[in-house]
This record gives C-alpha cells, sequence and structure tokens, in this order.
C-alpha cells in the first residue's frame, strides 16, 4: 500500500494553507518510473539515431549527395510530425511565440546542423568513427554549463577529457600510422556542436514547449533552411535510383528514405527530447552514448564495416572518458540535486 504523504505542520499546531510535502518521501514517489521511461526513450532515440548513418551511406554509395539525404529525411520527418506538433500544442501558441529563438536553434543547429555535418562526415570516415567524434558532445555540454554556471571543472573532469582525447588519437589510428581525413574530422567536430545544442536545448523544460512540438518546430525550421540553401546552390543536391545494396541484401531506394525519414528521422528526435526532459542535459547526453554502439552494429551488419583492435580501444577509452566528465561533475549547491528531484514543494 503506497504511503500517505507527511504534511509539514508549523509549532503552533495549526496546518499551514498551503501544506507541502515531505520531499523524501512523497514527492520523489514518482522518480524511478520517470527515471525508468527516460532510459527507455533513450535507448530507442539511440536505436534509432544509430540506424540513420548506414542507411545514409547506402544511399550515398547510390549517388545521393550528403545534402539530398539529410534534406529528404527532414522532409519525411517534418511531414509526419508536423499536424501531431500542432496538436500537442493545444492551442497555446504563446509558448511557441516564446520560445520562437529556441526553436530556430534547434532546427539550425541540432537538427539541421548536425545531421548534415555527420552525414559529409560519414562520406570520408567510418560509420561509427564519425559518430564517436560527434558524440564527444557531451564534454562540450559539461563545459557550457560550466560557463553558465561558474563552476570550475574538478580534477577528474580534466582527466577524463584527457582520456577522452587520447582515446580519439587511437580511434583514428594516428600512433599505427593510419591515413587521417581532416575533412572528415571537421565535419565530426561540427556535427559534435549541433549534437551539444541538442542535449542542452532538449533537456530545458522553462520553455514549456512539448516534445512533439519542439522536434516539429525544429525539423520544419530546418526543412525551410536546407531547402533554401539548396534552391541557391550552396547545397549540393544530387540522387540516384536503384537498389540500395547493403552487405547481405538490397532494398529500394524508396524504402531507405521512408525508414531513414520516419524512423531513423520523426521517431528519433520525439523519444530523444521525451528522454533529454526526464533524464536531463547531462544523464540524457550520456546515455545517449549507446547509440555508437548501436551504430557500430548497424555499420558492420549493413556496411561490413568492422572496426580494427587498434580503433576498437581508442573507442573504449573515449567511453571511459566522456564517462569520467560526468562523474567529476561538481554538485551544484550545498546538495547535489538529481534530475528526478521536485524542484519547488508540491501542494498536497
Amino acid at each position: 500500500m503506497t504511503k500517505a504523504p507527511r504534511i509539514i505542520v508549523p509549532a503552533s499546531g495549526r496546518a499551514a494553507s498551503l501544506p507541502t510535502v515531505d520531499a523524501s518521501e512523497g514527492a520523489v514517489a514518482g522518480a524511478p518510473s520517470r527515471l525508468g521511461s527516460g532510459l527507455l526513450f533513450a535507448l530507442a532515440a539511440a536505436a534509432s539515431f544509430g540506424l540513420s548513418g548506414s542507411l545514409a551511406r547506402g544511399l550515398m554509395d547510390l549517388g545521393w549527395s550528403a545534402g539530398a539525404a539529410t534534406l529528404v529525411r527532414v522532409a519525411i520527418a517534418t511531414a509526419v510530425l508536423i499536424v501531431p506538433g500542432i496538436l500537442a500544442l493545444r492551442g497555446r501558441w504563446g509558448l511557441l511565440r516564446r520560445s520562437i529563438g529556441t526553436v530556430v536553434a534547434y532546427g539550425v543547429f541540432a537538427v539541421a546542423g548536425a545531421q548534415l555535418c555527420y552525414f559529409l562526415a560519414i562520406g570520408y570516415l567510418d560509420v561509427s568513427v564519425a559518430l564517436l567524434i560527434e558524440y564527444t558532445a557531451p564534454v562540450a555540454v559539461v563545459l557550457w554549463l560550466w560557463v553558465r554556471q561558474g563552476a570550475r571543472p574538478s580534477a577528474l573532469t580534466v582527466m577524463g577529457a584527457g582520456v577522452a582525447a587520447f582515446g580519439l588519437v587511437l580511434l583514428l589510428d594516428v600512433l599505427g600510422g593510419g591515413r587521417i581525413s581532416l575533412v572528415g574530422v571537421a565535419w565530426a567536430l561540427a556535427a559534435m556542436v549541433g549534437a551539444a545544442v541538442y542535449f542542452v536545448i532538449s533537456g530545458d523544460e522553462g520553455n514549456g514547449l512539448p516534445p512533439m512540438t519542439l522536434a516539429a518546430g525544429g525539423l520544419l525550421v530546418a526543412l525551410v533552411v536546407l531547402g533554401a540553401a539548396a534552391m541557391v546552390g550552396v547545397l549540393p543536391i544530387t540522387v540516384g535510383f536503384g537498389d540500395v545494396q547493403f552487405v547481405s541484401f538490397a532494398a529500394p531506394w524508396w524504402a531507405v528514405l521512408l525508414v531513414l525519414g520516419v524512423i531513423t528521422g520523426a521517431v528519433s528526435y520525439v523519444t530523444g527530447i521525451a528522454a533529454t526532459r526526464r533524464l536531463g542535459s547531462r544523464l540524457g547526453s550520456f546515455v545517449a552514448l549507446s547509440e555508437v554502439i548501436a551504430a557500430a552494429i548497424f555499420a558492420w551488419l549493413l556496411l561490413g564495416q568492422a572496426p580494427m583492435p587498434i580503433q576498437m580501444g581508442g573507442a573504449a577509452l573515449v567511453l571511459a572518458g566522456v564517462v569520467l566528465v560526468k562523474v567529476g561533475e561538481k554538485p551544484r549547491g550545498k546538495r547535489k540535486r538529481a534530475v528526478t528531484d521536485p524542484v519547488v514543494a508540491v501542494p498536497v
């Protein structure tokens, strides 16, 4: 039987006009379910996001440009989410007007920028390598929050950043004399900036926008930006038709595009925002590192891209480094507040 919340009564013996629930008992009762649902959403987002690189690479091998694959993916995802996004707003257009800057930033950096730069990177790098570079974004998230909050990083955080940097050296096979595509690395780092913006904005509940509305609005902004860039010739657009050849099977180009837009586009953004709202930008960004594992598995199954042993060691160091950054994060105030703790007193 659920324990009744304890009402805090003043010393005078009369109940306060607005009694509150003791946060140690009633208010955190829903914390496990919130954390659990957040983890499920995060894993669903990681799996769907992780599939995008392999599908895009298959289309690019058929003759599609990175810009064309990104544009069509965003267009399909926008078509799927625009009506649900409007319905989720429930007529509260004032929320959208007040948050227009957030929606634009999300669309330009987190959707258009991150995805386009990632697709450009996989034209020069293996899918898992490009994504792992992009997913050093948690380090950028911690640095951004450090700048915003004015707290110096701990020694463990600095050590974690160093471990991740050395892991990148091994991942790119620099010590083994491997050829490095500086262009690919540059595009992957640009995608990392977009991913960092994605985590920070997705974890911000202050704007009050429903996750569906934020995703739909961001996708619409990205569609306008990418479409305008394509029309003026800044974004090269080339397409190919036929079957997309993977390792063990072939699929028609239109089927690959549908999966790219619906699953890796619409589903991934909604579940990703829902996860980060529940877990917070820091924890959400670290749980989302499971996308790297999903992407590596899909790249191996669909493209036959298997990393070398030294690259696997480098990948492990990168993951270990970003985890150290998280562990070394300094608490804010006297007690480190968990993302599931209530931020205000709960009225009875």
